[in-house]
């Protein structure tokens, strides 16, 4: 959380340009489908731990997603991988099972992600496409291996190398099918969140900007996972977006718009992030209270 809030509080003084550059209705919209982005992102989540044997409800999922993805915020690209193997292991989820779930479901979010980062790279600059055309040449790459025959051997064979038992139940088309559209409707979600913010700065609101806007976070997204040892992509994801909309803002509005959003989505992350650790604070609580009573009773 400490790391979270810092990518805000470091920025305080854009952070609050920016706000006033923005109608407040415009910032409190895009703010709620920023918490929307999150929350489909973590229904992504949740299909493939169900596929993979796991059915946990939609809240306890909240609980182990939503804190455990606070790690993200640290240097390095390990430490949510390390909380939800940890939390997930006190909902009895084997901890192969909650890292192999997560690394499945980033690749599923990635491949989605690449779909629609094409319109960016067809819209945007012809500079966009002679530094970020790569991610479109992988593409095929990433959705072969998406497929659950060549995924799971994959999985197996990760597995062995680090000398783990095999998962007890394989991906499948269907569980893989889910998490995809989850994670597509969370891109799109993720897309209306720009456009609600470059609209308010100025452009155009017509298809174009809209898919420009779609395209291009998925894109900044994709590129910005790849550098794993800066802080959940912060620099490397603001300057993919500022190459996206420099021909539909100007340079003052782009600055804005990447700053804000980014501002945004971090505090969607904070806010479910608190939200899910009181929640499984108060049932930690409440099952030390009934086994205390019971234990009086006996």
């Amino acid at each position: 959380m400490a790391a979270a809030v810092w990518a805000v509080a470091s920025q305080w003084d854009q952070v609050q340009a920016a706000l006033t550059s923005i109608p407040p209705s415009t910032v409190v919209l895009s703010f709620v489908v920023g918490v929307a982005y999150v929350f489909v992102t973590m229904l992504s989540w949740r299909a493939v731990l169900k596929d993979m044997g796991s059915k946990v409800s939609i809240r306890q999922a909240g609980r182990l997603f939503f804190v455990s993805q606070l790690g993200k915020y640290l240097p390095g690209g390990v430490w949510n991988f390390l909380a939800v193997a940890e939390m997930g292991a006190d909902l009895h989820i084997p901890r192969r099972r909650s890292i192999s779930v997560l690394m499945v479901s980033i690749l599923v979010s990635i491949v989605m992600a690449m779909i629609l980062a094409s319109a960016a790279l067809l819209l945007g600059p012809q500079e966009l496409t002679d530094q970020y055309g790569w991610v479109g040449w992988t593409l095929p790459l990433f959705m072969v291996v998406l497929l659950p025959p060549v995924l799971n051997r994959l999985l197996a064979a990760a597995l062995r190398v680090v000398r783990r038992p095999a998962l007890e139940k394989p991906l499948s088309i269907g569980g893989v099918g889910a998490a995809a559209a989850w994670a597509l409707l969370a891109w799109m979600l993720a897309g209306i969140q720009l456009w609600l913010l470059i609209s308010a700065l100025g452009a155009d609101a017509t298809v174009e900007s809209f898919a420009l806007a779609v395209g291009g976070y998925a894109l900044a997204w994709t590129v910005g996972f790849l550098v794993i040892v800066v802080p959940a992509g912060v620099g490397v994801r603001e300057a993919v977006l500022a190459l996206v909309l420099s021909g539909h803002l100007g340079t003052g509005a782009v600055v804005v718009t990447v700053l804000l959003s980014r501002v945004l989505l971090t505090a969607a992350d904070l806010v479910l992030g608190v939200v899910a650790a009181a929640d499984a604070r108060r049932r930690l609580e409440a099952v030390r209270d009934r086994r205390a009573a019971e234990d009086s009773q006996g």
